[in-house]
Parts: structure tokens; sequence; C-alpha cells
């Protein structure tokens, strides 16, 4: 009992360190409140409120009242570190509003919600539109961070759900200043609507480390022109950031709504604007990628897709353009870097490019396609687009090859190529990939991407590749999601096998609000105890981020400037050690507020 107590009061005087304000606990019983709603309505600017695990849910919804301020600090909602409460919405009244949030933000700014179990907000009223956590409004500086939102549903076919949801609905401020890093979404029924979505009047944001899985709409949107804001020019989200997500199992199929239709994608830009779309990983989705816009006066444009790998999703890898003649445009974007892989897994259409209506001024390049047989590798089948650029692809199929260029079918790639003036630096041959199905889309060694891509510089192709290493070396670029280094494997038959262990270069670094950290260990150092810590420039432990045994070879862990309590650390160089058995390896990392 001492030991508990003593860790309590160093993690309050951690907290009283990092917040300007006061804590306010909340908890079965012995704390300043039992329920979570009477905690917010009592906090204020610069306030935490820390929710402990209870033997039941906290069974209720949540609304904030206040905002927090730039000079006093956020509001912020948060778990006790190391519990796991759940705010369970079962059988809870839900009034007379027709927005109903587990937990809901209106109006409010700096705000943050970390660490909660969020589920079973659950109806069928078509008066009423649930959502795991709702922003909505003129907000601005929310972080929504580390959240398990799960059975969040609607399950009347004309309604709509989301896990968690940004509208910007005024036309005079702009809802900005948006993270949402590290929440998983999952098993939710939305109806016509999304998992996560950021929708209308919302800009400069970044949406991170989410994993969002096996529900029956599309898994991130990123929505224009719906009228959610008054101002048409407003009306669109954009000037952010998508990186590092997963997205997988997204089917509409079983969605009431769709009638039996698959089309949810994992990652969907509708009507978004200036959008940069990296390192994230799509797979076993109904399309992989989408970028276009539903209404015929809207449009997508601006967005730059780099650096993903898009795996065997049911029936496109990557889509542009509206879906019929009656939709909006594609313009601008930039896809670079990307490896597709057996795309159109399951559906008969699609294909692994799929090119729709009124796409113009559209770059593809250095990417990678690995077709299965007789899936189209590109199909154009209309002749609504105009000045594409294609070029420095590598193309490659299990079988038959094919490609569809304004309806006429070309199963030659001399033919192909010819016939529509594309790719003329492109080749088609095996781009010998390393575990594609275990996402690694390594290069193995005497692969024809090495080297072969065309630099586009950093501002296109970004600072890193796939894995976080750097993505341009001595102004050269491979092509597909990941560079080729040499360094870290020897040759085996035809696999690269590490043969050193490496601690990659953290990135971003500096960093703010997280770095991504990536190590590899070789076959011989396997069954051996891996550490990965945070020290303070004193040698002080500050974060315990990962204890195993390796058993693979790549790990990638995701440290959110922390304590090992869940306390923010201060702005300030921090160090980063991994230990494999008795081996060490360290890294300086900054942290910038």
């Amino acid at each position: 009992m001492k030991i508990k107590i003593i860790q309590f009061l160093i993690i309050i005087i951690l907290l009283t360190e990092c917040v300007s304000g006061g804590i306010i606990t909340v908890g079965e019983s012995g704390y300043d409140f039992t329920t979570i709603k009477d905690a917010i309505n009592a906090a204020h600017a610069g306030d935490t409120v820390l929710v402990h695990q209870k033997t039941t849910p906290y069974n209720e919804l949540v609304r904030f009242v206040r905002s927090g301020n730039e000079v006093d600090g956020y509001i912020t909602l948060m778990a006790f570190p190391g519990e796991n409460p759940v705010i369970d919405a079962s059988g809870v009244s839900t009034g007379s509003d027709w927005i109903i949030g587990i937990v809901k933000i209106i109006n409010k700014s700096y705000i943050r919600i970390e660490g909660f179990e969020l589920r079973n907000l659950i109806t069928s009223n078509t008066d009423k539109f649930p959502g795991g956590i709702w922003v909505r409004g003129n907000s601005n500086h929310i972080e929504i961070k580390n959240n398990n939102i799960h059975h969040i549903e609607h399950n009347n076919a004309d309604g709509g759900a989301h896990g968690i949801a940004v509208y910007g609905t005024s036309s005079s401020v702009s809802i900005n200043n948006i993270l949402i890093d590290g929440n998983e979404v999952h098993h939710c029924k939305l109806a016509w609507s999304e998992s996560v979505v950021l929708n209308g009047n919302v800009e400069n944001f970044v949406v991170s480390n989410n994993v969002v899985h096996d529900n029956n709409n599309i898994a991130f949107d990123f929505i224009g022109f719906e009228g959610t804001c008054s101002d048409p020019e407003l009306d669109q989200a954009r000037n952010g950031l998508v990186t590092g997500n997963i997205a997988y199992n997204i089917d509409s199929r079983t969605n009431p709504s769709y009638d039996g239709d698959g089309s949810a994608d994992g990652i969907y830009v509708d009507g978004g604007k200036d959008i940069i779309i990296e390192r994230n990983i799509v797979y076993n989705c109904n399309i992989g990628v989408e970028l276009a816009s539903e209404h015929p006066d809207g449009s997508t444009s601006g967005i730059i897709l780099r650096n993903n790998l898009i795996r065997n999703n049911h029936a496109i890898g990557i889509a542009i353009g509206g879906y019929d003649s009656q939709r909006g445009q594609t313009f601008d974007c930039v896809i670079v870097n990307n490896t597709l892989y057996h795309n159109r897994s399951e559906f008969d259409w699609g294909g692994e490019f799929y090119i729709q209506y009124y796409c113009t001024n559209n770059v593809f390049k250095n990417n990678i396609i690995y077709s299965k047989s007789n899936i189209p590798i590109i199909d154009y089948s209309n002749s609504t687009g105009s000045d594409f650029d294609i070029s420095n692809n590598i193309y490659y199929s299990d079988g038959t090859k094919k490609w569809i260029w304004q309806g006429n079918q070309y199963n030659d790639f001399e033919a192909y190529r010819n016939a529509t003036g594309n790719d003329s630096n492109s080749v088609f041959a095996d781009p010998l990939l390393k575990d594609v199905q275990n996402d690694d889309p390594s290069l193995l060694e005497n692969s024809p991407a090495i080297n072969k891509g065309i630099n586009l510089g950093q501002e296109l192709t970004g600072q890193e590749d796939f894995f976080g290493n750097p993505r341009i070396v001595d102004s050269i670029i491979d092509i597909g999601a990941v560079e080729y280094d040499k360094v870290t494997g020897i040759k085996t038959g035809n696999l690269i096998i590490p043969d050193a262990i490496k601690l990659e270069n953290p990135f971003p670094n500096p960093f703010n609000p997280s770095v991504t950290i990536n190590f590899i260990i070789p076959p011989q150092e396997f069954n051996k105890k891996i550490e990965l810590k945070i020290y303070d420039m004193e040698g002080e432990l500050i974060a315990d981020l990962f204890q195993g045994i390796a058993n693979k070879s790549r790990y990638r862990v995701v440290w959110n400037a922390a304590l090992t309590n869940g306390t923010n650390v201060s702005s300030g160089v921090y160090l980063l050690g991994l230990k494999v058995g008795q081996f060490s390896l360290t890294k300086k990392l900054i942290y910038l507020k």
C-alpha cells in the first residue's frame, strides 16, 4: 500500500509541474467526483481531469462546457496513468439534441481527451446522429489521443454515425489545429457516415498513428462541399497531414445503407484540398485510397499521396476522379512512391490504379504496381480527363497483364505505352519485394526499382520513406514506398536478412507531438530481450517504451512525448536507448512545443 501511495504522489507532483491549473480526480469513491460529467463541469482552463478505472463502466455522456486557452492551458480529460476507464453509453438518455456523442465538444477550444475506452452508443432513430467523439462549430486546438472507440452504431439505413467526427460549421472561423493520434476505432456500424471524418471548414490538422478496422463504412474521410459550412469557399477540409495510420477490414457490403454494394474506402478525400497522405497502410478495404469529389460543383485538389503501402483491397488500390459523370473532379494531385499489391482481390470490377471521371493535371510517378493475373494495372475507361503525367513506374503481374486506356485494352506493355504516350521511363519487371503481405515492401538486392526513380524534390517526395529512412540519398531516389538500404542486410538466396542491430533515425526529429522509432533485429539476435527506453540528459529513466523478446526483424514504436505515467514532458533534448541482450544503441530526440 505504501508503494502505491508513493507512486500516486509522484504522479501528482509530475502532473502539477506540467499543468498551470489544478488536478480534479474522478473515481468510484474517495475522489473529487464520481462522474466525469460533474468533473468536466467544474474544470477550467489549465485543469486536468484524471479519471480512474471503476469496477463498472462510467454510464454517462460528457459535454465540455468551457474552453481552455493559450495562456492558462488546455482542459485535459485523461485516464489515470496505467488504468483503463470505460465510458459506456448503454441505456443513457440522449436528450433532445440530434447530435449525440459519448464525448462532445461544441464551440470549445484547447481541449485534450486521452486514454479512454468509449463504447455502445447505439440508435435506430433517424433524428439522432451518434458519435464516439463529436467536435463541431468553431473549435480549435483539440487533441484526441490514444482512445479505443467501438460499437458506435446507427442501425437505420437512413441514418449515420461516426467514431470520431470534426465538423467545421462556422463560415467566420474554421476549426483548426486538430490532432487525432493513436486512436483505435473499430466494430462500428456507420450507415451513411464514416469512422474518422473531418468535414467542412476544418484546416491545419494532423491525423496520425490511428488504427481503424472492422467497420462497415469508410475508415478516414476528408470532406468538402456537403454544405457543412454555409460558405462554399470554406466548406472543405484542407491543409492537413495524414500519416502512419492503418486501415483494414473496411467493407460496406453488410451495411444496409449500401444495399450490398462494396464501396467503402480505407482513405477517402472527398472534396478535400492540400493534404499530405504518407506512410499509411491500407488493406482488405473495398477501395484502398480514393481522391475524388461526389459533388458536381466540387473538387479534390493539391493532394500528395506518397510512400504508402496499399495492398489486397477488394476492388481498387488507388482511385481518382468522380465515380460517374455527375460527380466533381480531381486535379493537381501527386501520387508518388507508393507500393500497390494484389488489389481487386475479390470484386469483378476495379483495378490497381483506377482513373474515373474529370481528372486533370495529375501526376503518377515512382510507384510500384504488382497486379494479379488479368487485373487492370491501370483502368481508364472514359475520356473525360487530360494532362496526365505518368512515368517512372514499375509494373508487374502474376500472369496476364492488362492496361485499359480510354476504353481500349492492351495486354502488352509496349503496345500500351506506344498507344497512350504514357510511361516513357517506366518498366515492366518483377520489383523483387521482400514481404508485402506482412507489410514489408522493402526492395531486395538487384531490384529494378533501386536508383530508378525520378527526384521530384523533397516537397513532393517527403523526407522519409515508408519506414522512416531518408527518402532521397545523394539526390537519388528509388521507386516504390521504401528506399533500398544495402547497409542493413546481406544476401541469402533471394532474401535480404539484416546482419546487425540497427536503430534507425527517429522521425520527425525535432518532433511535436509524436516521434516514430524503427529498429531492426537480425535473426541471430532473436530470443534476446529487447528494451526501448527514454532518458533525460541527466541519465534518469523517464519512459519505458517497449519490452519484449525479439521474434521478428522490424519493429516500430511511437512515443507521444509522455512520461511512463502519461504526463507530457517539457521541451528539450532526450536520449533514446535501445538494448538487445547486452548490446546498446542510443539516439538523441528533440521535443519542441
